[in-house]
């Protein structure tokens, strides 16, 4: 109906709703009343959508960085499959996910409550991930040989000789996006795996279905890998992205720990869920990510939770974020440091910076989501308080205790 007009004002539905609202603002006002009240009746009409923020009258389709799968799935899980409407309230809702591939597991973890309930917290075993990244493997080097498809016909890959690798059936407006992966990073990727089955004792599963050819190249590279390794007395198997989470459910529920060994979707959407599941967030979740050169990544998670704290600051001045993975994050790296370059001072630093976070979590001094309570600032002060205490009580290096005494 207004498609001329929001033509001429090069509206792209791809950006979100947000856009046609901010470019109808510069219409006479009858004409952007006009097209405001279509919208609305259409949402009456139709079924309620799922809000990210309901006071504000704002969707999912409002921005698209706003709902991202592997931080909005676990948490309507979480809430026994259901999700915030337009009445602020909890509904129950259907999440259309366009990936056949991975998604299917969000399915079987539903399926998984169905049957034995909502999981507790307090007893839930825990799920830990080595992932596959090094090199731009799979997604990570994936930006530049994606394309849109201008047309119905076909994509194909080919090498040099103009030898057809692959192809893919495509519509216009379909979305390709070739990945690759290098045989370096897959050898490092069974290592870890191997390693931390040895250092852990937990079964240690590949997420791999041998039905898709993607993974199906890669099973064949962990099978001629795997043998290389000293693999006595540890229990590593591959298994479809499906049976690998019904295996790891049923572990957890147990009570029980699990490694999982995934590409970087699956490593993305698994360090997520089982964090929110036990925890309510990702954002307090330790990520440590070796290097092939030996050095290491050491971050943490996000949860989804960007949108809401930045609003909340341009809005109160008021920022929430807890660091506590950073700081989390903070002791894995200078205890890699003080092993790579037998560093004593880094590896004290370490262990009295864990001390401070358990005293810091003892006193309950994370952020506090009300403005003019603790805020993210308060909360550093109080980390480094108990940090610089923790130093002056230690005896080992007397040069850094007087520093902080």
């Amino acid at each position: 109906k207004h498609a001329a007009v929001l033509g001429e004002l090069g509206v792209n539905p791809d950006n979100g709703v947000a856009e046609l609202y901010t470019k109808i603002q510069s219409l006479p006002e009858a004409k952007r009343e006009e097209i405001e009240g279509d919208i609305g009746e259409v949402y009456s009409a139709r079924p309620e959508l799922a809000m990210v923020n309901s006071s504000r009258g704002i969707t999912h389709l409002h921005v698209p960085s706003d709902v991202i799968i592997d931080a909005t799935m676990p948490v309507i899980v979480r809430d026994g499959g259901r999700t915030w409407g337009p009445d602020n309230e909890l509904h129950d809702t259907i999440a259309m996910i366009p990936d056949r591939s991975y998604s299917t597991i969000y399915q079987a973890t539903i399926e998984d409550c169905q049957k034995h309930g909502a999981f507790d917290p307090s007893t839930i075993g825990s799920v830990s991930n080595v992932g596959l990244m090094a090199q731009k493997a799979e997604e990570y080097g994936s930006h530049d040989k994606t394309f849109k498809a201008p047309g119905n016909g076909a994509i194909r890959v080919v090498d040099t000789s103009g030898a057809t690798l692959m192809e893919q059936s495509v519509e216009e407006g379909d979305i390709f996006r070739m990945c690759q992966t290098k045989d370096e990073p897959i050898q490092d990727w069974v290592k870890l795996a191997v390693n931390r089955a040895r250092a852990t004792g937990s079964p240690t599963i590949f997420w791999l279905d041998p039905n898709r050819a993607h993974d199906a190249e890669q099973i064949k590279k962990v099978d001629q890998f795997l043998p290389t390794h000293d693999t006595v007395g540890l229990d590593i198997r591959t298994m479809s992205p499906i049976d690998a989470m019904r295996f790891t459910l049923a572990r957890s529920r147990a009570g029980q720990d699990t490694i999982s060994v995934t590409g970087n979707v699956l490593r993305d959407y698994l360090t997520d869920l089982f964090p929110i599941l036990e925890l309510g967030t990702s954002a307090k979740l330790l990520s440590i990510v070796p290097l092939l050169d030996g050095g290491g990544l050491f971050e943490t998670g996000a949860g989804g939770s960007a949108p809401r704290h930045v609003q909340q600051f341009l809005e109160e001045g008021h920022l929430r974020w807890d660091s506590l993975g950073e700081y989390c994050a903070l002791v894995a790296s200078f205890e890699h440091f003080g092993e790579m370059h037998k560093n004593d001072k880094a590896k004290l630093l370490a262990e009295t910076l864990d001390q401070a976070i358990g005293q810091h979590l003892e006193n309950r001094r994370e952020p506090s989501r009300r403005v003019n309570e603790l805020d993210t600032r308060g909360s550093h002060f109080y980390l480094a308080l108990h940090w610089a205490e923790a130093l002056a009580k230690q005896t080992q290096d007397t040069e850094l205790q007087a520093h902080f005494t």
